[in-house]
């Protein structure tokens, strides 16, 4: 009689199936999580090389003030001009119409990338109020999914998708968690594996773009308020009537955004469209000032660092402006994401609530108003938790924004999303991209 060899670690190996399927995504996912960091370094680092020539070096050497309404003006509508003379005669185009992309999306084709990287240098460099993270995570993915499925062909383009865009993530907020966060509401479905399996290689690959760009870059997301004196009752209400007003504000910016989208895409032609876009967004810039210009992240800093030199009037002024510049530059074509212009509207918000009513601590007003404005405005609860948290960077506050998330939440959900939903097309940028709400 032959004794059967006992089952468990000792036939199949010192470790389980599971482990030996996930350690091999170890070396891809830090090679992508380091690459999309440098990415974003590199695609940020020209941009602001090319917006310090075009908004400090050239006005100066042309006996100009670079503030002046006629540079705000005619740098702007410049960009817009650049951008639609990408989209329209570029090789390989520009992609979809970035009013119909979200943050993670499927990979776009190769041969656009180089289109996509330069128009995101111009909206950057040029003030337009969007934020650098829609198109470098579209680039980081289809990077991953064309070097991975030639490397590994037989690894799902989803793990690709899911490494690069957990890599990007990390890299624009400096940690892994905010990866974590995103990547928990959007993966799953019929996967049946235990929650941290399906997030482990993208935790490796968020941490090493975090890391990247720590190490490089230094933090970028912060800002400094009035330091929060510490939990009160009144404070819960407080946190859920501010993160509900600004909730609305940003719902009703949603609901404005495909009448604009369809307003510019009347014209046709994405030289017109991008060249009308700019021209408004430099009327808007005359109006709220160089704050309410670029993608708002030094501006936001620049904000809350003289908050006394800023009346109720101006604060709404300000915010107000800021929206409106957001949803014209992302109907009208540009390349960008709207997270970072919706965190500055939401400070400028939480700054007018505590000026309104002074009682409301700075801290607990900024972050509650970035919640609400983010939830409206990206439709991810754990996102604008995140975001709103590590902004004021007060502990304290956490347990009063997770309440002021609920009626947030109930005003927001089951509401049109800041996206357009377009019917295929081609892919050469917005020409002949039939698109609806």
């Amino acid at each position: 009689m032959t004794r059967e060899a006992p089952a468990g670690p000792h036939r199949s190996g010192i470790w389980p199936p599971q482990t030996r399927a996930l350690f091999p995504l170890v070396l891809p996912a830090l090679l992508i999580g380091v690459g999309s960091g440098l990415v974003l370094l590199g695609v940020s680092r020209l941009a602001e090389r090319v917006q310090h020539w075009l908004w400090d070096a050239l006005p100066h050497g042309l006996g100009v003030s670079g503030t002046s309404a006629l540079w705000t003006l005619s740098v702007l509508t410049a960009a817009g001009l650049a951008a639609g003379l990408i989209v329209w005669k570029f090789p390989g185009g520009t992609g979809p119409d970035p009013a119909t992309r979200g943050l993670v999306d499927p990979p776009l084709p190769v041969r656009v990338l180089p289109g996509v990287a330069l128009a995101v240098v111009v909206t950057l460099a040029g003030g337009v109020s969007l934020g650098p993270e829609n198109p470098i995570t579209a680039i980081n993915v289809a990077l991953a999914c064309a070097l991975g499925m030639r490397a590994m062909p037989r690894t799902p383009a989803t793990l690709w998708v899911s490494l690069a865009a957990a890599g990007t993530i990390g890299a624009l907020f400096g940690t892994p968690v905010a990866a974590a966060l995103i990547l928990s509401e959007i993966s799953g479905g019929s996967d049946p594996r235990p929650l941290w399996d399906r997030l482990f290689a993208p935790l490796v690959a968020a941490a090493a773009g975090a890391l990247t760009t720590v190490l490089l870059a230094g933090p970028m997301l912060s800002v400094r308020v009035a330091p929060y004196p510490g939990p009160r009752l009144i404070d819960a209400v407080s946190a859920m009537a501010v993160a509900s007003a600004a909730a609305l504000v940003g719902l009703a910016a949603v609901y404005v955004f495909p009448f604009v989208h369809r307003v510019f895409h009347r014209l046709a032609h994405p030289v017109a469209m991008l060249t009308a876009g700019g021209l408004v967004l430099g009327l808007l810039g005359l109006l709220g000032g160089r704050l309410t210009l670029f993608k708002g992240l030094e501006e936001m800093k620049e904000l809350t660092a003289h908050p006394d030199e800023h009346s109720a009037g101006n604060l709404l002024l300000l915010a107000l402006v800021k929206l409106v510049a957001l949803v014209v530059a992302a109907s009208c074509g540009f390349q960008g994401g709207r997270i970072f212009p919706a965190v500055f509207v939401g400070v400028a918000l939480g700054m007018l609530a505590h000026a309104l009513v002074g009682s409301v601590p700075m801290a607990l007003a900024t972050a509650a108003a970035v919640l609400g404005m983010l939830i409206a405005v990206t439709r991810q609860g754990w996102l604008s938790l995140f975001m709103a948290a590590v902004l004021v960077a007060d502990p304290r506050l956490l347990p009063m924004l997770c309440i002021a998330t609920l009626p947030a939440w109930l005003i927001v959900t089951g509401r049109p999303e800041m996206q357009i939903r377009s019917t295929p097309g081609p892919e050469k940028g917005l020409v002949g991209r039939g698109s609806e709400a």
